[in-house]
Protein backbone atom coordinates (compact mmCIF):
# COMPACT_ATOMS: atom_id res chain seq x y z
CA UNK A 1 0.00 0.00 0.00
CA UNK A 2 1.28 3.66 -0.93
CA UNK A 3 0.81 6.64 1.19
CA UNK A 4 -0.86 9.34 -0.39
CA UNK A 5 0.02 12.45 -0.74
CA UNK A 6 1.45 14.43 2.12
CA UNK A 7 -1.63 17.21 3.40
CA UNK A 8 -0.62 21.08 2.42
CA UNK A 9 0.80 23.57 5.02
CA UNK A 10 -1.80 25.90 6.06
CA UNK A 11 0.73 28.22 4.36
CA UNK A 12 0.62 26.77 1.15
CA UNK A 13 -2.90 25.56 1.51
CA UNK A 14 -4.00 29.40 1.62
CA UNK A 15 -1.27 30.82 -1.16
CA UNK A 16 -3.40 27.58 -3.39
CA UNK A 17 -6.73 28.99 -2.75
CA UNK A 18 -5.43 32.86 -3.09
CA UNK A 19 -6.18 34.58 -6.65
CA UNK A 20 -3.08 34.16 -9.13
CA UNK A 21 -4.34 36.52 -12.26
CA UNK A 22 -2.92 38.42 -14.74
CA UNK A 23 -4.38 41.11 -16.72
CA UNK A 24 -2.93 43.11 -20.20
CA UNK A 25 -2.41 46.76 -20.19
CA UNK A 26 -0.69 46.95 -23.33
CA UNK A 27 0.27 44.27 -26.01
CA UNK A 28 2.12 46.09 -28.97
CA UNK A 29 5.66 45.95 -29.77
CA UNK A 30 7.86 48.26 -31.09
CA UNK A 31 5.78 51.98 -31.29
CA UNK A 32 2.13 52.44 -29.73
CA UNK A 33 -0.70 52.17 -32.40
CA UNK A 34 -3.59 54.04 -31.28
CA UNK A 35 -6.30 53.93 -34.58
CA UNK A 36 -9.34 52.37 -35.82
CA UNK A 37 -7.62 49.59 -36.89
CA UNK A 38 -6.47 48.55 -33.16
CA UNK A 39 -9.63 49.48 -31.01
CA UNK A 40 -10.25 46.09 -30.08
CA UNK A 41 -6.51 44.52 -29.21
CA UNK A 42 -5.28 48.44 -28.04
CA UNK A 43 -2.69 49.85 -29.51
CA UNK A 44 -0.19 50.16 -25.96
CA UNK A 45 3.20 48.59 -25.52
CA UNK A 46 3.94 46.26 -23.32
CA UNK A 47 2.57 46.25 -19.69
CA UNK A 48 1.00 43.05 -17.76
CA UNK A 49 -0.07 43.00 -14.43
CA UNK A 50 0.57 40.30 -12.15
CA UNK A 51 -1.57 39.39 -8.85
CA UNK A 52 -0.55 36.47 -6.58
CA UNK A 53 -2.13 36.79 -3.40
CA UNK A 54 -0.94 40.10 -2.31
CA UNK A 55 2.39 40.32 -4.13
CA UNK A 56 1.82 42.73 -6.96
CA UNK A 57 3.96 42.25 -9.72
CA UNK A 58 4.21 44.08 -13.19
CA UNK A 59 6.13 43.24 -16.65
CA UNK A 60 7.14 46.25 -18.59
CA UNK A 61 6.60 49.74 -18.40
CA UNK A 62 5.29 50.38 -21.93
CA UNK A 63 2.54 53.18 -22.52
CA UNK A 64 0.09 50.71 -21.04
CA UNK A 65 1.51 51.16 -17.91
CA UNK A 66 -0.22 54.81 -18.06
CA UNK A 67 -3.92 53.43 -17.43
CA UNK A 68 -2.75 50.72 -14.86
CA UNK A 69 -1.26 54.08 -12.74
CA UNK A 70 -4.60 55.84 -12.94
CA UNK A 71 -6.58 52.80 -11.62
CA UNK A 72 -3.61 52.08 -8.55
CA UNK A 73 -3.81 55.61 -8.29
CA UNK A 74 -7.39 55.74 -7.00
CA UNK A 75 -6.68 52.91 -4.69
CA UNK A 76 -3.98 54.26 -2.81
CA UNK A 77 -0.18 53.72 -2.22
CA UNK A 78 1.27 50.97 -3.76
CA UNK A 79 3.94 47.96 -2.66
CA UNK A 80 5.20 47.04 -6.59
CA UNK A 81 7.80 44.91 -8.04
CA UNK A 82 8.18 45.84 -11.53
CA UNK A 83 10.37 43.08 -13.58
CA UNK A 84 11.82 44.62 -17.32
CA UNK A 85 12.06 41.97 -20.20
CA UNK A 86 14.54 44.72 -21.46
CA UNK A 87 15.11 48.61 -21.64
CA UNK A 88 14.09 49.49 -25.32
CA UNK A 89 11.77 52.72 -25.22
CA UNK A 90 8.77 50.57 -26.05
CA UNK A 91 9.18 48.84 -22.94
CA UNK A 92 9.93 51.64 -20.43
CA UNK A 93 8.57 55.02 -22.03
CA UNK A 94 5.54 54.94 -19.80
CA UNK A 95 7.16 54.92 -16.89
CA UNK A 96 7.49 58.34 -16.44
CA UNK A 97 3.44 58.61 -16.77
CA UNK A 98 3.26 56.03 -14.03
CA UNK A 99 0.47 57.61 -11.39
CA UNK A 100 2.29 55.37 -8.43
CA UNK A 101 5.58 57.22 -8.96
CA UNK A 102 4.29 60.19 -7.51
CA UNK A 103 2.79 58.95 -4.56
CA UNK A 104 5.27 59.24 -1.44
CA UNK A 105 3.70 56.33 0.42
CA UNK A 106 4.42 54.13 -2.68
CA UNK A 107 7.11 51.50 -3.28
CA UNK A 108 8.14 50.55 -6.53
CA UNK A 109 11.14 48.42 -6.98
CA UNK A 110 12.80 47.86 -10.27
CA UNK A 111 14.09 44.46 -11.36
CA UNK A 112 16.50 44.20 -14.36
CA UNK A 113 18.84 41.40 -15.49
CA UNK A 114 20.08 42.23 -19.25
CA UNK A 115 21.97 44.87 -18.80
CA UNK A 116 25.77 45.10 -18.20
CA UNK A 117 27.35 45.99 -14.63
CA UNK A 118 28.29 49.54 -15.90
CA UNK A 119 24.89 50.40 -16.84
CA UNK A 120 22.24 49.33 -14.25
CA UNK A 121 18.56 50.37 -15.10
CA UNK A 122 18.67 53.56 -12.98
CA UNK A 123 21.47 54.98 -15.19
CA UNK A 124 19.37 53.82 -18.15
CA UNK A 125 16.19 55.56 -16.68
CA UNK A 126 18.43 58.92 -15.69
CA UNK A 127 19.29 58.83 -19.89
CA UNK A 128 15.82 58.85 -21.15
CA UNK A 129 14.45 61.36 -18.39
CA UNK A 130 16.95 64.24 -19.21
CA UNK A 131 16.88 67.12 -21.70
CA UNK A 132 16.37 67.58 -24.83
CA UNK A 133 14.80 64.03 -24.18
CA UNK A 134 12.68 64.69 -21.31
CA UNK A 135 11.93 67.92 -19.19
CA UNK A 136 12.32 66.33 -15.80
CA UNK A 137 14.58 64.10 -13.98
CA UNK A 138 14.08 60.62 -12.42
CA UNK A 139 14.62 62.41 -8.82
CA UNK A 140 10.45 63.77 -9.47
CA UNK A 141 9.58 60.04 -8.37
CA UNK A 142 8.38 60.75 -5.11
CA UNK A 143 7.63 57.05 -4.64
CA UNK A 144 10.23 54.83 -2.40
CA UNK A 145 12.06 53.24 -5.55
CA UNK A 146 14.75 50.97 -5.35
CA UNK A 147 16.66 49.46 -8.16
CA UNK A 148 17.92 45.30 -8.05
CA UNK A 149 20.23 44.56 -11.18
CA UNK A 150 20.54 40.96 -11.74
CA UNK A 151 22.18 38.57 -13.68
CA UNK A 152 19.57 36.57 -16.16
CA UNK A 153 19.66 33.04 -14.70
CA UNK A 154 19.36 33.89 -11.06
CA UNK A 155 16.24 33.06 -9.12
CA UNK A 156 14.98 36.28 -7.32
CA UNK A 157 11.92 36.11 -4.62
CA UNK A 158 10.34 39.41 -4.73
CA UNK A 159 7.80 38.67 -1.79
CA UNK A 160 8.35 35.85 0.22
CA UNK A 161 6.59 32.56 -1.03
CA UNK A 162 6.90 33.93 -4.89
CA UNK A 163 9.72 32.38 -7.04
CA UNK A 164 10.60 33.84 -10.03
CA UNK A 165 13.32 32.09 -12.42
CA UNK A 166 14.90 33.90 -14.81
CA UNK A 167 16.53 33.32 -18.24
CA UNK A 168 18.78 35.15 -20.57
CA UNK A 169 16.48 36.05 -24.33
CA UNK A 170 17.85 36.14 -27.75
CA UNK A 171 17.04 39.75 -28.42
CA UNK A 172 19.48 43.25 -29.32
CA UNK A 173 21.11 44.87 -26.31
CA UNK A 174 19.52 41.22 -24.20
CA UNK A 175 16.08 40.62 -22.65
CA UNK A 176 15.04 38.09 -19.79
CA UNK A 177 12.49 35.89 -19.53
CA UNK A 178 10.44 35.12 -16.45
CA UNK A 179 8.85 32.48 -14.63
CA UNK A 180 6.70 33.39 -11.93
CA UNK A 181 5.79 30.10 -9.58
CA UNK A 182 3.62 30.92 -6.34
CA UNK A 183 1.02 28.43 -5.44
CA UNK A 184 1.48 25.94 -6.96
CA UNK A 185 0.95 27.59 -10.28
CA UNK A 186 3.26 29.23 -13.29
CA UNK A 187 3.38 31.86 -15.53
CA UNK A 188 6.00 32.34 -17.76
CA UNK A 189 6.61 35.71 -19.82
CA UNK A 190 8.81 35.41 -22.64
CA UNK A 191 8.53 38.59 -24.79
CA UNK A 192 11.20 40.18 -27.46
CA UNK A 193 12.90 37.12 -28.22
CA UNK A 194 13.90 35.28 -31.52
CA UNK A 195 13.68 31.42 -31.87
CA UNK A 196 16.76 29.67 -33.19
CA UNK A 197 16.43 28.40 -36.62
CA UNK A 198 16.67 24.71 -35.97
CA UNK A 199 14.62 23.00 -33.40
CA UNK A 200 14.14 24.72 -29.93
CA UNK A 201 16.17 26.81 -27.37
CA UNK A 202 17.12 24.08 -24.51
CA UNK A 203 17.27 27.14 -21.69
CA UNK A 204 13.97 28.59 -23.25
CA UNK A 205 12.14 24.93 -23.44
CA UNK A 206 13.36 24.35 -19.70
CA UNK A 207 11.96 28.11 -18.06
CA UNK A 208 8.77 26.66 -19.87
CA UNK A 209 8.55 23.43 -18.77
CA UNK A 210 5.26 22.55 -17.61
CA UNK A 211 3.98 26.06 -16.88
CA UNK A 212 0.38 26.62 -16.87
CA UNK A 213 0.61 29.68 -18.59
CA UNK A 214 2.87 31.33 -21.10
CA UNK A 215 2.85 34.65 -22.27
CA UNK A 216 5.44 34.83 -25.77
CA UNK A 217 6.65 37.03 -28.32
CA UNK A 218 4.21 36.59 -31.29
CA UNK A 219 5.24 39.93 -33.30
CA UNK A 220 5.31 38.22 -36.83
CA UNK A 221 3.58 35.14 -39.03
CA UNK A 222 6.10 32.14 -40.30
CA UNK A 223 6.12 34.08 -43.45
CA UNK A 224 6.96 37.44 -42.63
CA UNK A 225 9.65 35.90 -40.24
CA UNK A 226 12.64 35.11 -43.03
CA UNK A 227 12.43 39.00 -44.34
CA UNK A 228 13.09 39.99 -41.02
CA UNK A 229 15.53 37.25 -39.49
CA UNK A 230 18.07 38.93 -36.77
CA UNK A 231 15.61 41.25 -35.37
CA UNK A 232 15.14 39.57 -32.02
CA UNK A 233 11.73 38.94 -32.63
CA UNK A 234 8.99 35.25 -33.04
CA UNK A 235 6.42 34.24 -34.39
CA UNK A 236 3.07 33.41 -33.37
CA UNK A 237 3.04 29.32 -34.93
CA UNK A 238 6.22 29.27 -32.82
CA UNK A 239 5.05 30.17 -29.93
CA UNK A 240 2.39 27.32 -29.83
CA UNK A 241 5.10 25.05 -31.53
CA UNK A 242 7.07 26.17 -28.25
CA UNK A 243 3.98 25.74 -25.79
CA UNK A 244 3.30 21.85 -27.40
CA UNK A 245 7.40 21.11 -27.04
CA UNK A 246 7.00 22.36 -23.10
CA UNK A 247 4.10 21.03 -22.59
CA UNK A 248 2.41 24.52 -21.27
CA UNK A 249 -1.04 24.60 -20.16
CA UNK A 250 -2.14 27.67 -22.24
CA UNK A 251 -0.39 30.12 -24.67
CA UNK A 252 -0.69 33.76 -25.19
CA UNK A 253 0.20 35.09 -28.18
CA UNK A 254 1.61 38.69 -27.43
CA UNK A 255 3.47 41.49 -28.32
CA UNK A 256 2.02 42.32 -31.72
CA UNK A 257 3.19 44.31 -34.74
CA UNK A 258 2.01 47.50 -34.49
CA UNK A 259 0.68 47.54 -38.18
CA UNK A 260 -1.76 44.09 -37.09
CA UNK A 261 -5.25 44.96 -37.33
CA UNK A 262 -8.02 44.18 -35.66
CA UNK A 263 -9.42 42.11 -38.02
CA UNK A 264 -5.52 39.93 -38.74
CA UNK A 265 -5.55 39.51 -34.69
CA UNK A 266 -9.07 37.77 -35.18
CA UNK A 267 -7.79 35.08 -38.17
CA UNK A 268 -4.35 34.98 -35.77
CA UNK A 269 -6.98 34.18 -32.94
CA UNK A 270 -9.21 31.64 -35.53
CA UNK A 271 -5.51 29.91 -36.89
CA UNK A 272 -4.03 29.53 -33.68
CA UNK A 273 -6.95 28.06 -31.84
CA UNK A 274 -7.15 25.33 -35.02
CA UNK A 275 -3.31 24.76 -34.15
CA UNK A 276 -3.70 24.47 -30.58
CA UNK A 277 -7.51 24.96 -28.64
CA UNK A 278 -7.24 27.11 -25.89
CA UNK A 279 -4.54 29.17 -27.13
CA UNK A 280 -5.25 33.03 -27.13
CA UNK A 281 -4.48 36.17 -28.54
CA UNK A 282 -3.68 39.03 -25.96
CA UNK A 283 -5.57 42.45 -26.36
CA UNK A 284 -5.91 45.21 -23.94
CA UNK A 285 -8.30 44.57 -20.75
CA UNK A 286 -8.10 40.69 -20.97
CA UNK A 287 -7.57 39.09 -16.99
CA UNK A 288 -6.91 35.32 -16.45
CA UNK A 289 -6.71 33.58 -13.47
CA UNK A 290 -4.51 30.61 -13.13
Amino acid sequence: MTAGPAPLSASDAAQAAAPFTVRFWGVRGSIASPGPDTVRYGGNTACIEVRCGDAHIVFDCGTGIRPLGERLARGGPVDIDLLLTHSHLDHICGLPFFAPAFHPDSRLCFWAGHLPPDRPFRTVLSGMMTAPLFPVPVEIFRADCCFRDFTAGETLEPKPGVTVRTAPLNHPDGATGYRVEWGGRSLCVLTDTEHPAEGRDPIILELLRGADLMIYDSTYTDAEYPARVGWGHSTWQECLRLAEAAGVGRAVIFHHDPARTDDELDAIAAAAQAMRPGSLVAREGMELTL
